[in-house]
């Protein structure tokens, strides 16, 4: 399985199309045949699944409960936001303008890889953002999701 990481910035021309990184277009797997869905992120950014892991996305947020306020929240919130995209010959997508206008994306987005998925930012909303997170919150956040670190050779 492949898995999207790096960093890539594109300019969006004035239709909302932006190039689709080369380096993360060789990783879509074959099942997603170009398509994608885009949903706005829990962030101010945008979260764009292939079409193939979208379907995973689909399949856990169907374990919500529908009887409970938080599931129906979590859903909603999410869901009325995803739209499918598809790339086009020149390998672009185009960012639909309400999602633009969440993401505060003008001129140049930024695609961050995630995984299963990839993340895309205006840049001044990323770096926002890093500049909201210090090197000991980090550090932090790391140690709790990775389970006390990453160990290295000779420690």
């Amino acid at each position: 399985m492949h898995s999207f990481k790096g960093q890539y910035e594109h300019s969006i021309d004035e239709k909302g199309r932006i190039s689709f990184p080369a380096k993360m277009r060789k990783l879509v797997s074959p099942a997603a045949q170009d398509r994608f869905v885009i949903v706005r992120g829990i962030e101010s950014c945008l979260y764009l699944y292939p079409e193939n892991e979208w379907l995973n996305v689909e399949k856990a947020l169907s374990q919500a409960n529908n009887f409970t306020r938080a599931g129906r929240i979590a859903k909603r919130n999410f869901l009325r936001y995803a739209e499918d995209v598809v790339l086009d010959k020149q390998n672009r997508i185009a960012i639909p303008a309400d999602h633009c206008a969440f993401a505060e994306i003008s001129s140049k987005a930024v695609f961050i890889g995630m995984g299963q998925y990839i993340e895309v930012w205006s840049p001044e909303k990323l770096q926002e953002a890093d500049e909201n997170l210090d090197a000991g919150t980090f550090e932090e956040i790391f140690e709790q999701v990775m389970g006390g670190g990453l160990q290295t050779d000779g420690e």
